[in-house]
Order: C-alpha cells, then sequence, then structure tokens
C-alpha cells in the first residue's frame, strides 16, 4: 500500500475536502435518529403542532443537507480515484515498454495486461470506496456506540460487547484473503494468455479445427479461475453473516432488555425506537468496514503486482564509457565472441547447456564483424539463434560474454533512443496496426510525404497502396487483418526503410513475398539504400546468396562464414539447404 498511497500524496487536499464533507454528511446522518427520539419522548407528548412540525421540518433539512454532502463528497472521491488510476496506468504503460527483453520474458505478456486492467480497476474501486465508505462505515459504527451510549448506557453496553468482536472478526478474515486474492489475479494472467493466443491465431485454430480443443483449454483456465474466485470469495464472506448473527441477537436483546426497562420506567419508547435505528447504522457500519477490507485486500494484492513492474529498476541502462569493453578493430559492427542464455531456460531457441549453471545456452562463441554499407545474411534451422543476434544488437538483452561493437563503441555506452534511431527493422512477427497506412509507415516519426511515398515505392508497397481510392489514408485493421500477408511485409519493410536507417535489419520479412517480388525488393534496397548496413535473416538462400557476407548457423553456433561461393565450397549445410531450395546439385 505504500505503493499506492505514494501516488495518493499530490491529491491530500481533494482527500481531505471530500473526507470533511464525507464526515459532516454522516455526522448529519446519525443526528436523525437522535431528533427521532427527541420528538417521540419530548415533543410529541406535549402536542405542541407547531414544535412537531419545527422538529420534522429539520430532521427533512438534515435528511437534504446529508443527501447532498454525501453526493459532494462521492464525485470529489471518483474524481481522484480516476485520476489517480490514471496516472498509475500511465506509468505502468511507460515502465512496461521500457522493460528489458529479460523482464518482459520473467513478468510475461498476460501478467502485464493483466496488471493494466483487471489490477489496476481494483486499485481505482480501493481508492474510491476508502474515500467515501471508508470513512462513512467507522463514523458510523463508533458514532452509533457513542451516541447510544449517552442515551442509555445499559442498552449501549450490549453494541460495546459486539462491536471489537465483529470488528477482530472483519481484521481476521482481510489478512487471509489478500494472498487469495493475488492467486486469483495469477490465474486472471493464465486467462487473458489463452486468450490474447487464441484471438491473435483464430485463423489457424479454425483452419485446424480446434475450436473444441481450444474451447476446453480455456474452460480449464476458467475453472481455475473461478475456483480461487470462489475461495476467496467465501473467506472473505464470513464475516457477513457472522456479524449479521452477532448483530440481531444483540438486536433481539436490546428489545427484551428495552422492553423491561420501558414498562419499568427507567427508559424512554423513543430511546428503544432510536436505538433501533442506531443497530441498524452500526450494522451498515460494520458490514461497510467488510466490503472496504474486502476491496483492500484485492487492492493490496493488485498494488503489490502494478508496484513488481512499476518499481523495477532498468537493466539496460547506458553503462559509463570507462567501464565499457574497448576494441582496436575498425568494422562498422562487430560481434566479439559472445555467449548468451535466455534467464529462466525456457526460450524455443536454447539448446545446450552452460557448464554448471543450469541455464540454456542460445549462442556460444558468436565472432563477426561488418563493415560500414556492407550487407550480411544470416541463414539456419528455426531456432538456432538467428533472431537472438538481432535483439543482442539492438540491446533487448545484454550478451553474457564477449562483447558487441557499432561504430567502435560497445552497444552498451549509447542511450537507448540514440541507439535505436540507427535502425530500420522488421521482426518475424511484426504489428501493423489498427491505423492509417499513412501512419504504420511514418509511425509518428518526421517522414515526410515524399520519403513516405520513396519507401513504399523501394518496398513495392506502393504498387497496391495507391490502387486504394483512399490510397495512404486507407486504414487497416487489427493485426492488419484486411491486407494479403505479403502486403503487410511490404508495409513493414516500407516503414523500416522510410527514416533513412544506418542499420537495416530485415528478420525474415519476406517469406510472404514471390520471388519476382522478392529479387524486385532486393535490387531496391541494393540500388537506393546502399548507404544502410543491411542484416538480412531468411530461410530462402535466393534473399540472401547476392550479399557480401552470410553466417550459417546451427545451434548457437556459426558452422559457416562467407560468401554465397566460399559456403558452396565449404558450408556442407549450407550445400545441404542450396540444393533442397534450388533444386541443383554441386
Amino acid at each position: 500500500m505504500k505503493f499506492l498511497f505514494s501516488y495518493l500524496k499530490k491529491y491530500k487536499v481533494m482527500i481531505f475536502t471530500a473526507m470533511v464533507i464525507k464526515v459532516t454528511g454522516t455526522l448529519g446522518e446519525l443526528m436523525i435518529p437522535y431528533v427521532l427520539e427527541h420528538m417521540v419522548d419530548n415533543v410529541a407528548p406535549t402536542k405542541n403542532t407547531a414544535q412537531i412540525f419545527l422538529w420534522g421540518g429539520i430532521m427533512i433539512v438534515l435528511a437534504i443537507l446529508v443527501r447532498q454532502f454525501n453526493v459532494n463528497a462521492n464525485r470529489r472521491s471518483v474524481k481522484v480515484a480516476e485520476e489517480c488510476t490514471y496516472e498509475i496506468r500511465r506509468d505502468l504503460f511507460w515502465k512496461s515498454i521500457n522493460l528489458s527483453g529479460g523482464q518482459i520474458d520473467e513478468v510475461g505478456l498476460p501478467s502485464l495486461n493483466s496488471r493494466m486492467t483487471s489490477d489496476s480497476y481494483n486499485v481505482q474501486n480501493f481508492i474510491r470506496s476508502i474515500q467515501t465508505m471508508g470513512i462513512r462505515a467507522p463514523i458510523m459504527l463508533l458514532g452509533g456506540i457513542f451516541i447510544t451510549l449517552t442515551m442509555d448506557v445499559g442498552l449501549a453496553s450490549i453494541l460495546c460487547i459486539m462491536a471489537p468482536i465483529m470488528i477482530a472478526v472483519v481484521v481476521f478474515v482481510s489478512r487471509k484473503g489478500i494472498p487469495l486474492y493475488d492467486k486469483v489475479q495469477r490465474s486472471v494472467d493464465d486467462i487473458v494468455r489463452i486468450m490474447r493466443e487464441n484471438i491473435t491465431g483464430i485463423r489457424v485454430v479454425k483452419a485446424l479445427s480446434k475450436e473444441d480443443y481450444e474451447r476446453r483449454r480455456y474452460a480449464k483456465a476458467n475453472d481455475n479461475m473461478a475456483k480461487n474466485d470462489i475461495k476467496a470469495s467465501i473467506v472473505m464472506a464470513l464475516p457477513g453473516p457472522i456479524m449479521t448473527l452477532f448483530l440481531n441477537s444483540g438486536l433481539t436483546l436490546v428489545v427484551i432488555v428495552g422492553a423491561h426497562r420501558v414498562n419499568s420506567g427507567v427508559t424512554q419508547p423513543g430511546v428503544i425506537l432510536a436505538f433501533l435505528t442506531y443497530f441498524n447504522m452500526i450494522l451498515m457500519g460494520v458490514m461497510g468496514l467488510n466490503r472496504v477490507f474486502m476491496m483492500m485486500s484485492k487492492a493490496n494484492a493488485s498494488a503489490n503486482r502494478i508496484a513488481a513492474v512499476v518499481l523495477t529498476e532498468e537493466e539496460l541502462t547506458p553503462v559509463p564509457s570507462e567501464k565499457a569493453a574497448v576494441t582496436d578493430r575498425k568494422e562498422y559492427i562487430i560481434f566479439d565472441h559472445v555467449n548468451f542464455s535466455y534467464g529462466k531456460g525456457d526460450d524455443e531457441e536454447n539448446t545446450e547447456k552452460f557448464a554448471g549453471t543450469g541455464r540454456e545456452k542460445c549462442l556460444s562463441d558468436i565472432d563477426f564483424s561488418m563493415k560500414k554499407g556492407g550487407s550480411l545474411g544470416i541463414i539456419g534451422a528455426t531456432g538456432c539463434g538467428k533472431t537472438t543476434i538481432i535483439n543482442l544488437l539492438m540491446r533487448f538483452y545484454d550478451a553474457e560474454e564477449g562483447s558487441i561493437f557499432i561504430d567502435g563503441k560497445d552497444v552498451r555506452t549509447y542511450d537507448k533512443d540514440e541507439l535505436h534511431r540507427m535502425f530500420g527493422v522488421v521482426f518475424q512477427n511484426d504489428v501493423i496496426f489498427a491505423d492509417t497506412l499513412k501512419e504504420n509507415i511514418s509511425f509518428g516519426r518526421k517522414v515526410s510525404g515524399e520519403e513516405m511515398s520513396r519507401a513504399a515505392a523501394d518496398a513495392k508497397a506502393a504498387e497496391f497502396i495507391e490502387k486504394y481510392e483512399d490510397s495512404y489514408e486507407h486504414k487497416a485493421q487489427i493485426h492488419g487483418s484486411n491486407l494479403s500477408g505479403g502486403q503487410r511485409q511490404r508495409v513493414l519493410i516500407a516503414r523500416a526503410l522510410a527514416a533513412k536507417p544506418d542499420i537495416l535489419i530485415l528478420d525474415d520479412s519476406s517469406s510472404a513475398l514471390d520471388y519476382k517480388t522478392d529479387a524486385a525488393l532486393r535490387e531496391a534496397i541494393r540500388t537506393n539504400h546502399s548507404e544502410a548496413t543491411t542484416i538480412i535473416v531468411a530461410q530462402r538462400i535466393s534473399s540472401i546468396m547476392n550479399l557480401d557476407d552470410i553466417i550459417v548457423l546451427e545451434e548457437g553456433k556459426i558452422i559457416g562464414h562467407g560468401t554465397h561461393e566460399d559456403l558452396l565450397q565449404t558450408c556442407e549445410m549450407y550445400q545441404e539447404i542450396y540444393r533442397t531450395q534450388m533444386g541443383e546439385g554441386r
């Protein structure tokens, strides 16, 4: 909760004002039964009509004022809750997109989604309720007990015995509820993950007729979440019936004892009437506290999950130059004997173990270099580490051993934005956003219309974009679902080319293109973007055979390095790929 209160500090004036208004309204509400008791015991027996109307009017005015005070306080509390949660979501989003690759792997994308949605919703509910119900409930409880003590100590002692027991029950159960709600939120992560996978892969699910399989998988996760939620709800609901039992028992005692006291002339009938009303208020106060503690349990679990992300320190901050690696080599891009493994050892590319560490190794002794303006192809079987080389070059992860240099500097010394501005990149599973093609290509960068058109032409995207009636203003749907696979890839390549990057990376970005379009694309890049240092990750030899240099990877190791002609003479794996794809013997 300390994390949450750090956000609430700036709203302390608004919160204090809302609290004062809520306290005033609740105190006015507590006075209504007191006025009623005075009317029944003191005013009504006098049969003074003017006095009866006067005190009746006071009750009406009190009721109106209470209503207005409560409405005003509630509006203020809602505003604070919305603005505070807005800031929490903003910081959570900003931190999420600045996490390192390893940190994202550890938290998980589905968990980030649920923290942004359901967890922040729980926090918002708590902030709103603590300013309203959290103020009203204890005042109703304690104020009701205090006023009844001034009316009749004997009857009020019944309440004084009941109240501490009920509060103890609420506190005890609430402490048990926090870990249960944390478990519920982890179950929500699983549901979000399955939903995300199915929504993204809906076409595959339908194509393979796996709707029933996915329905059972979702049902299993949903049943698990429901079971955890029911368990938490049952535990947190226990105080309700227990408190109701105690309060109704106390109410019965008040009626019985009060009747005897009225008969004996010790207590007035109006006092009993007021006691019954105050008992109801006290019951509402205790039940309100129960709800507040329930929301607090949820919010505490959710706030801890949000704080775990927001308060995470950035891993990949720039390294001071005096602590950075140095090199005498003059090439533009250098991988100097790089080793890397994914932290949890669960990445599909991991293939062998680091000795004695229990962590799976993805890249082993990767050593190569590129001159500025040169071109490099990377080829190999699925899971051999091709994309991981790109991830390390762009510093989504840090190498465990060895060093990576760009333009003579250790990549770790670059500011993140400075480093990433060097790149134009298309990843394997890159994203088309639900926006115009123009915005998808420019992507918020200062790209002129001429530069965008030229990039689209080089990417061979202009030929289909300009056929649309609204041209570059044509709206792409989510994930580019209204575009073909080849069209999506060409838009993504246009995005990479638009800002004229120093380093162009195409990671299996032409797999959906026909050979003719792929060849035309490569020729356009070679002719119009020759100043860019180009790295192409591909499965097809035809996409890389004309590049300056080619690396062949197998299980995270370089097993072949050279030109196309060199590799045809020296690398058996490359020869096999060539024969398979090109249908020629060598």
